[in-house]
């Protein structure tokens, strides 16, 4: 794990999860980007990093990024002689992006994954709207973890907690519709927790509904996701409507996906979301039809 960013969607305790789950990238951001324009120098970019105390500056053209120039970028003109260009013809042009609306849980597996020390983050309408650095979250994070604490503080549980026979639940999962990714997920979470389910079973609980979850949303063109939990066994069942798999002993391969480079670019698309869902399952099946989409099942005890 990167220097700076002690946390991760899959090893953080249950506290930090819910928290992650909860807020959005444009609840870390910062939203006064220093930036440059397609006529900007590299020196100007040295001197502009140098006073703002940063390392890295986008490069915008009517408000939309079109690249990025880092300090190493600046140390390579300097020792190359170029330093007076253009930072056009020396930016890197193939960026990871974030959309303000994604799940920060989105931001902190690039953090994790990349080496990158900031991310630049657009709208909907790809204008660059902020900038997130894992400091950012950081202090994002605590400060939700803060008024968690001061809420539990207040309150006083008068009643038992018990299980009932059977919880059904069911979701309705849009194609792309990553303003509303992981909430499904997070919702499961909140139902296991407030019946006490311990911390292993939701945590493994939590990634299948989240890999599955997001998998129905950028891969398909929509479903939805059941949850149902009696007295043994935690089910979560992911169905779409299309278009299915062509080879599933290829979609249980980790790496491997079908994702389109503007998924790609958003931080989707890692071909781990089957993976990771059977390593948690303590049963799991797939069943998938071209034309007629896919049937995902993982099954979770949480009493033997």
């Amino acid at each position: 794990m990167p220097p700076g960013l002690p946390i991760s969607t899959e090893k953080s305790s249950n506290a930090i999860l819910e928290v992650i789950l909860r807020l959005k990238v444009k609840d870390a951001m910062f939203h006064k980007v220093v930036k440059a324009d397609t006529s900007s120098t590299l020196r100007e970019i040295q001197l502009l990093m140098k006073e703002k105390q940063i390392s890295g500056v986008p490069i915008v053209d009517n408000n939309r990024i079109v690249g990025m120039v880092s300090v190493n970028d600046i140390m390579t003109a300097l020792d190359g002689g170029y330093i007076a260009e253009k930072a056009v013809n020396y930016m890197s042009p193939s960026l990871v992006l974030l959309e303000e609306d994604m799940p920060l849980a989105f931001a902190i597996n690039n953090f994790n994954k990349f080496s990158y020390g900031r991310y630049p983050v657009i709208n909907r309408d790809r204008i660059l709207v902020g900038m997130i650095t894992s400091r950012d979250i950081l202090v994002a994070i605590l400060h939700e973890l803060e008024k968690e604490i001061q809420e539990l503080e207040s309150k006083v549980q008068l009643e038992p907690v018990f299980i009932p026979q059977q919880i059904y639940k069911e979701f309705k999962l849009k194609k792309f519709d990553l303003e509303n990714a992981g909430r499904s997920s997070f919702e499961i979470k909140k139902i296991l927790k407030d019946r006490n389910i311990s911390q292993d079973i939701i945590r493994r609980t939590s990634i299948a509904a989240y890999e599955l979850e997001i998998n129905v949303m950028i891969h398909s063109e929509g479903g939805r996701m059941i949850f149902i939990m009696d007295e043994h066994k935690i089910t979560i069942i992911a169905e779409d409507i299309g278009p299915g798999i062509a080879d599933v002993s290829l979609a249980l391969e980790v790496g491997y996906s079908t994702a389109n480079d503007w998924i790609r670019s958003l931080g989707f698309g890692a071909g781990m979301g089957i993976p990771n869902t059977r390593n948690v399952s303590d049963e799991f099946d797939i069943n998938s039809k071209l034309g007629s989409g896919t049937t995902v099942t993982a099954a979770i005890y949480h009493a033997r």
